[in-house]
């Protein structure tokens, strides 16, 4: 609401004390500045201000900062402008550029940027200029003057932004599960790795999935099978993984898939007293122990070929009876060595000299029987590694492998 106030009935400093007082709860204030200066000149003029007593003076200051919502120090600025003659609204000249490219032109540029999915600004000014020159369209003749870095200029415009197709750079997925840091096991078996492998395409059907795990200090390795990568699935497959280790897990690693950075397998793996940690941006080692082995171990057994969802029990039991006894007690793995290069201070290579399965790496560890699970001994153990040489291990599991294909590729699958 608008209040118009006519204050030209008070002449005199009496009659301003006496609106001071029966106006302290009220408060004004003049919109624009021209207003503000006006209304001071006219105020100063009226009651003759140069003539007044101090006193006087300060009820007209006092009077003007309650109509204008000035402070002391803005009012005493304004009043000694009006002494020295001054009181006068200055019109402020900011120096600006001219506009060279307007609305048009920068359509022009929209339209060019959309149709071409938006190309770097070397290759756009080059479109423009041959819009010009080479077909001729008179449309073109000043934007095609633009420089290569003014392009980017109104491409920041609120014209070119809102009626542009614009292209961002993928952003990073930001996931607060998981400490994002490299495992360090220290030289401790329980620090489990852990990548997918998807079991190929056909007709836009989805293979199974195999689980590949793998223990950093002494590449044991569990391998399981799952018809799909969601939470009903998952669960139960990695209770299973975790179960067939023979020593506790204290740390579970994993690239940032959605599959395994997901609150299921939080849950799951607080209730096992579990760490679990993912791979760092653009350190591309922290998961190569386990993605080394899906193409060594899953790929070189399983293949590239498609396989149906429904038979993730049958190779899930392979896995579970052949495939994961074969793979640690009885297929040697290579053990990296540091060595340092000669004439290069503080270079290392690593040498795999070090052959050994992975129940031999785990019983090289010192005191490795107190890393066990409850009920699990040495015993028990060694009676698993010796139950076959590595042979005949090999053979029973190539054996069992060729029924699971048999049974794979003869039997009908429904689409």
């Amino acid at each position: 609401m608008k209040i118009t106030m006519v204050d030209s009935r008070l002449n005199n400093c009496t009659q301003l004390s006496l609106f001071l007082q029966g106006s302290e709860e009220m408060s004004f204030a003049l919109s624009k500045k021209s207003e503000k200066y006006q209304f001071a000149k006219d105020l100063f003029n009226r009651l003759n201000y140069r003539h007044l007593q101090k006193s006087e003076r300060g009820m007209v200051r006092n009077y003007l900062q309650k109509i204008t919502g000035y402070s002391t120090s803005q009012t005493t600025r304004l009043v000694t402008k009006y002494l020295c003659g001054k009181l006068l609204l200055n019109a402020v000249n900011r120096h600006s550029f001219p506009t060279k490219y307007g609305p048009t032109d920068i359509a022009l540029l929209v339209k060019t940027d959309n149709n071409h999915c938006r190309l770097n600004a070397v290759a756009t000014k080059r479109i423009l200029v041959r819009e010009f020159t080479v077909f001729g369209k008179l449309d073109y003749q000043r934007i095609s003057q633009i420089s290569v870095s003014h392009i980017y200029n109104l491409r920041q415009t609120r014209q070119y932004q809102n009626h542009s197709l614009t292209f961002t750079k993928t952003m990073a997925v930001q996931r607060n599960i998981g400490d994002r840091r490299k495992p360090e096991p220290n030289g401790n078996p329980g620090y489990i790795r852990v990548d997918t492998v998807h079991q190929g395409d056909l007709d836009k059907k989805k293979g199974v999935y195999h689980i590949n795990s793998v223990d950093e200090i002494t590449q044991w390795e569990i391998v399981a099978c799952v018809e799909k990568i969601s939470e009903v699935y998952l669960e139960p497959i990695l209770l299973l993984i975790l179960d067939q280790y023979p020593f506790i897990i204290i740390e579970f690693h994993s690239d940032n898939g959605g599959e395994y950075i997901n609150k299921i397998v939080v849950e799951l793996l607080n209730k096992l007293l579990i760490k679990l940690t993912k791979s760092r941006s653009r350190q591309t080692n922290d998961n190569a122990l386990v993605e080394s082995k899906n193409g060594s171990v899953i790929r070189k057994h399983m293949g590239y070929f498609y396989i149906h969802q429904k038979f993730a029990p049958q190779i899930n039991e392979f896995y579970q009876k052949y495939f994961n006894p074969y793979l640690n007690f009885h297929r040697p793995c290579g053990f990296a060595t540091k060595k340092a290069v000669p004439g290069k201070t503080g270079k290392f290579k690593k040498v795999y000299d070090t052959y050994q399965t992975p129940y031999e790496a785990l019983k090289m560890l010192p005191n490795f029987e107190k890393f066990l699970k409850p009920g699990m001994t040495k015993e028990k153990l060694d009676i698993m590694a010796m139950k076959k040489s590595d042979n005949e291990a090999a053979q029973e599991m190539t054996t069992e492998k060729e029924k699971l294909f048999n049974e794979i590729f003869i039997s009908p699958v429904d689409f």
